[in-house]
């Protein structure tokens, strides 16, 4: 019998081509997408709490592509115009959602199931197409969820595909959805309401994940929650009904929304077939209501940040024990950011002048002016930041040029403590948007040719009246500076500090996956962020 032995220089140059074809080959194509979305977190809270991550947060910022300099690039910073950009790759502008008044309200049509007491919600507002759309077009079999404690931030990102989307329904403490999508709701569904995580509350309490030197917060603000229970502990009613309807205002709503995320993976078989690729969306909801409650620079704010870390460490463990991780990829992000509270002073904002602003008064004024010049009182309107041209044909009347009667209104408006700027749309489409970020935002929300004619907007750190609580909603970079992170085995690790926008992840997310986008988008791939 003869006997074959290679030499150590065929076996070297062997292993060589080996490992060459290894490097050269492309990555297993992703079965499952999983988007991130955490309402009002700020980039910032990585660097802040970075050394105490130990979960998913840590995961993600050590093995994924973190981009600093992430935006929510559109000038209302508020949850549904946030969430509809996310995964379509496209300003609201073109989403056709602006603001959260006319985000997903569909009452008449799209009553919830279980809960009809609760406001109806549907996409039927929303424009375009998504990441789920460009997928189901290259493969019909592709299978999406999306779970939220809001029903816009479950909603949103998935756009206008009827399917799997549940949010929490105030009245009821449960997970559902509306009429648009189904008729009833599955069985694992009614199985996961069965097991009633949220009255498993009632009587516990809120308090420090670490020890109390791990926070250098003060916990004594009265500022905070309205001048009510705002140091810890705090306390969950002993009442398992009073306990489940309040979970929305405790950092263990994030908890539950990633369990019935988990579930619904299970259920529905996400990420198990080989020759698709599946969406799961999960946007997460307690940044928010402890942000607006007790404000970003809070001790609340930095213990949810850190349970949140360890909810996302179990879920990640789970899902990847569950599928396999080199098949996954994981994009987070945040539909917004958030400002102080007006009344605190930090060091964190050292031009800090907050001021609180009614232009009520101007308004009325103006309206006044129009009645003796034989104009309608409500031919002019006001919604939100905006003046909104209601009856042209009201100015035409009288032979008054609107414009300019609205510019007189935006200069008076000039002249109030905290406002910064009264813009002209017509003006606002002349400006250099490449160095002017404020011109630029209301420029992707709102056409310079529509009803809206003027845009007014407040300093930094100033609310508009009550302001009493902190919020978000301005084209500042408070309310405008989110993560954009990506993770995954096609993605390339790495901190960069690039400009980029949320609405640059889903045309990336298109890339990482190789499916083609189905219109025309704003954002563009990050191709740093792909190896």
């Amino acid at each position: 019998m003869r006997r074959f032995w290679l030499s150590a220089a065929v076996l070297l140059a062997a292993t060589a081509t080996a490992r060459a074809s290894a490097q050269s080959a492309p990555n297993p194509k992703p079965t499952l997408v999983v988007f991130v979305t955490v309402d009002q977190m700020r980039s910032d809270y990585f660097q802040r709490f970075d050394k105490q991550f130990t979960g998913g947060l840590r995961r993600l910022y050590d093995g994924g592509a973190f981009f600093s300099e992430g935006y929510q690039d559109h000038g209302i910073t508020e949850t549904a115009p946030g969430h509809s950009v996310t995964m379509s790759g496209r300003f609201p502008i073109h989403t056709g959602i602006v603001m959260n008044s006319q985000g997903v309200n569909d009452v008449p049509n799209a009553e919830l199931i279980g809960a009809p007491a609760d406001p109806g919600a549907s996409p039927i507002r929303f424009q375009g197409t998504t990441l789920t759309d460009w997928l189901k077009a290259a493969n019909s079999r592709t299978r999406f969820l999306s779970v939220s404690r809001k029903d816009r931030g479950a909603i949103l990102p998935i756009g206008r595909s009827r399917g799997d989307i549940y949010w929490w329904a105030p009245s009821t403490a449960t997970f559902t959805t509306s009429r648009y999508y189904a008729d009833a709701l599955p069985a694992w569904v009614d199985r996961f309401n069965a097991r009633h995580m949220g009255q498993q509350h009632a009587g516990t309490e809120w308090n420090l994940l670490l020890p109390e030197s791990a926070y250098p917060e003060p916990d004594s603000v009265p500022a905070e929650n309205r001048g009510k229970n705002f140091m810890f502990p705090h306390q969950v009613s002993d009442d398992s009904t009073i306990a489940a309807r309040s979970a929305p205002a405790y950092p263990w709503m994030d908890e539950m929304t990633l369990a019935l995320a988990l579930e619904g993976v299970q259920q529905l078989g996400l990420g198990s077939a080989g020759d698709r690729t599946d969406v799961l969306a999960v946007s997460l909801s307690t940044t928010d209501a402890i942000g607006h409650a007790y404000g970003p620079d809070s001790r609340e704010m930095h213990d949810q940040i850190l349970r949140l870390d360890r909810y996302l460490g179990v879920f990640f463990d789970s899902l990847f024990k569950m599928r396999d991780q080199r098949r996954i990829v994981v994009a987070l992000t945040a539909d917004h950011g958030m400002s102080p509270l007006p009344a605190i002073k930090s060091t964190l904002y050292p031009n800090h002048d907050a001021k609180i602003v009614s232009i009520a008064p101007a308004f009325r004024a103006f309206r006044h002016r129009l009645t003796a010049a034989g104009v309608d009182s409500d031919a002019v309107a006001m919604d939100e930041a905006m003046v909104v041209l209601v009856k042209p044909s009201a100015f035409d009347k009288v032979h008054m040029n609107a414009d300019s009667a609205i510019a007189s209104f935006g200069a008076d408006a000039m002249q109030i403590p905290g406002v910064l700027r009264a813009d002209m749309m017509s003006a606002l489409a002349k400006a250099d948007t490449v160095h002017d970020y404020i011109a630029r935002r209301w420029l992707h929300m709102v056409p310079p040719n529509s009803v809206v004619r003027m845009i007014i907007t407040l300093t930094p750190y100033s609310y508009w009246a009550p302001g009493n609580q902190p919020t978000h909603g301005s084209p500042h970079n408070d309310d405008a500076h989110v993560p954009v992170l990506f993770y995954g085995e096609g993605v390339q690790p790495g901190k960069y500090t690039d400009f980029v926008r949320v609405v640059d992840m889903a045309p990336t997310l298109a890339a990482l996956i190789g499916v083609k986008p189905l219109e025309k988008l704003d954002g563009h791939v990050l191709k740093e962020a792909i190896k």
